[in-house]
């Protein structure tokens, strides 16, 4: 199988030549690579418009296609017709030798498969355990493995605000766990939602779905409602053998205050493409769960160093929420 690998970038000439380096290393390296700038400044463009990088393309946007989700959709124009799967990944991330080998190794096993995602490595410490006999109920057992449980979650279970599916996928009532919750255990798992910076989907796909424009700029969970939507379609797989570290950059980050709103609204919205028509019961989880987590973010300005940063978190969560009584997403919005 030929793949393409999309790399969307925005100010940031030091993580993505990490990223590219990496890429230079893979057991299979990729048949084209389109680096997507959007970056305000000229940096990226003098080191890779005239790259050494084998078979990379680097394409400068302008505003009116500026944003993580334009950016992938103008990248995907320019994918040669030849490929077969295109992979998009971070530009703060690192891949392990054998990532893209792996990867058409899920495509052969599940050709079905409407999108597969790669697995990090460096954010989460598992370790074997008996999941027939927890042994700590502070942990999260899944598969064989278990890591600890956040502080979130924990106060989630006591509230009976805790979902009963696997990893990867939404409850009806949102804010499920995400597929950081599966081990290590280099085993495909089936799932409803990939992280779209460690994603990789078919090209026939891509020509008929394309990423919403909705999530506009940094598209704080565009990968959800992309891969909730094609869920609806086919089935989505996570290989946790197609490894890889995510080394968050802070550059290119919005501030925090937006950040917090996006949480919500950008929840909101996902949760609704999850679910067009939730019951009351699935509607007061929502809020619940949601007030429970800000909550928990305001408990922070006191217990982190970060505090301004966790205030205005907060602040933006809490003008999110205020914002969903007058002005939720329009209902056009899920009609795609």
């Amino acid at each position: 199988m030929k793949i393409c690998l999309i790399i969307c970038t925005y100010q940031r000439l030091d993580a993505l030549s990490t990223l590219l380096n990496s890429v230079k290393k893979q057991i299979k390296y990729p048949d084209q690579i389109l680096i997507i700038d959007g970056s305000i400044d000229d940096k990226t463009k003098l080191q890779f418009s005239k790259s050494e990088f084998k078979n990379l393309e680097y394409y400068k946007v302008e505003s009116a296609d500026r944003g993580l989700t334009r950016q992938r959709n103008y990248g995907i124009e320019r994918v040669n017709d030849t490929v077969d799967i295109v992979a998009f990944l971070d530009d703060d991330t690192v891949l392990l030798e054998n990532y893209f080998e792996e990867l058409i190794k899920t495509y052969s096993i599940h050709p079905d498969a409407m999108g597969v995602g790669g697995y990090i490595t460096n954010e989460v410490k598992w370790r074997r355990a008996n999941r027939d006999k927890p042994d700590n109920p502070g942990n999260f057992y899944y598969d064989g493995y278990c890591r600890k449980e956040s502080s979130r979650f924990k106060l989630r279970r006591k509230l009976g605000l805790v979902q009963k599916e696997p990893p990867g996928y939404y409850p009806d009532f949102g804010h499920g766990r995400s597929i950081a919750f599966l081990p290590p255990s280099g085993k495909i798992y089936q799932t409803e939602t990939l992280m779209g910076g460690v994603s990789s989907f078919p090209l026939r796909v891509l020509k008929e779905h394309k990423f919403s424009e909705y999530f506009e700029g940094y598209g704080l969970y565009e990968d959800a409602d992309f891969s909730l939507r094609l869920s609806k379609l086919g089935n989505l797989y996570i290989n946790t053998a197609a490894q890889l570290e995510h080394h968050h950059d802070a550059s290119g980050r919005p501030n925090m205050v937006k950040y917090g709103k996006m949480v919500v609204r950008n929840g909101w919205y996902v949760w609704r493409v999850k679910n067009s028509e939730p019951t009351i019961r699935d509607k007061l989880k929502w809020y619940q769960i949601t007030v429970l987590l800000t909550a928990i973010r305001f408990v922070n300005i006191f217990t982190t160093r970060e505090k301004m940063s966790a205030f205005q978190e907060v602040m933006g969560r809490l003008s999110g929420l205020l914002s969903l009584i007058v002005n939720k997403p329009l209902p056009k919005q899920f009609n795609y």
